[in-house]
């Protein structure tokens, strides 16, 4: 287990985490007039560092370091699109969807992490 997967999961859990936020502010604001969506991106940006697909760098928390373990979640809002006549864009089926896949991802983090831990320990002798 390397300080690199650990900060990685680590990682991965605050996104998951910052888009289980982001997902229930939206589906609190489906009436608000002018809401745009909150979104998150990780995986998107992980994926392209682990690819080598140069980003350029606009925010101080954006990729700058070739250390994939050094990424962070960023939100941001989702602009350019209305579902409504308000000017709001939650889509509830949409954000419906993204809870489940959300709540699976940080399940699915969780159990690595404990399987992390659960190794450390054997190694160490429990």
């Amino acid at each position: 287990m390397t300080n690199i997967n650990l900060n990685l999961l680590k990682n991965a859990i605050e996104a998951s985490s910052l888009r289980q936020d982001a997902i229930n502010s939206n589906i609190a604001n489906i009436n608000t007039d002018n809401y745009k969506t909150n979104q998150v991106a990780f995986e998107t940006l992980l994926s392209k560092s682990v690819h080598g697909v140069t980003i350029n760098k606009t925010q101080e928390q954006h990729l700058g370091s070739s250390n994939i373990a050094d990424i962070k979640p960023i939100v941001s809002k989702r602009t350019g699109t209305s579902v409504k006549e308000n000017g709001n864009n939650v889509d509830l089926d949409m954000e419906m969807v993204n809870l489940a896949e959300n709540s699976l991802y940080y399940q699915a983090l969780i159990s690595q992490l404990n399987g992390q831990y659960s190794r450390l320990k054997t190694i160490i002798g429990g």
